[in-house]
């Protein structure tokens, strides 16, 4: 049964460490341990439509990213090619809790990694895709999304109704939250 995992949250420093190549010993681990399934509950539970590994605090090269309704893994991710084509848009993160910012990233990127039974993958991505894959691969670089925002806004906190309310509109809604 995949647990929810607590979610680091800025400043702790390991949202800062580069998180380590994965090779086949770890990922046979990391499959037996059921980390891809924890990392997938945790993301939906915080109705995020992408995690990295650092977030919950294991230092491995691993993401998930939602693609539309599907949750992929992504194993030692690299993007090995970006569109010239940038797009600003609203960013949050579960690491940085109530704060949202204007972010420019490639319109479109070319992700090589591995899935999760450690066969190579290579996708092109475009929008919420490519933008979700940027933002996770940045995690496992140690840089947040407030390190790469033009301008950055608090959210007022949130009664508890009224964070429900909020959660369903997103989901609803095209605002991401990484």
């Amino acid at each position: 049964m995949a647990r929810v995992l607590p979610v680091l949250t800025n400043p702790d420093r390991r949202l800062r460490a580069r998180s380590t190549e994965v090779d086949a010993t770890t990922l046979a681990r990391l499959r037996a341990d059921g980390v891809f399934d924890d990392l997938i509950a945790t993301m939906r539970a915080e109705d995020g439509v992408g995690i990295a590994a650092p977030q919950v605090g294991i230092g491995s090269r691993v993401i998930i990213v939602l693609d539309g309704k599907t949750p992929r893994v992504f194993v030692n991710p690299e993007i090995t090619s970006r569109s010239l084509r940038t797009a600003v848009d609203t960013e949050g993160c579960l690491s940085v809790p109530g704060v949202v910012g204007l972010v420019s990233r490639s319109r479109a990127v070319t992700l090589r990694a591995q899935d999760a039974q450690g066969r190579p993958v290579e996708r092109k991505c475009r929008d919420l895709v490519a933008r979700i894959v940027q933002h996770e691969i940045d995690h496992l670089d140690g840089i947040l999304f407030i390190d790469r925002a033009i301008r950055t806004a608090e959210l007022p906190p949130l009664e508890e109704n009224e964070r429900n309310a909020a959660a369903s509109k997103a989901r609803k809604s095209e605002d991401v939250v990484l």
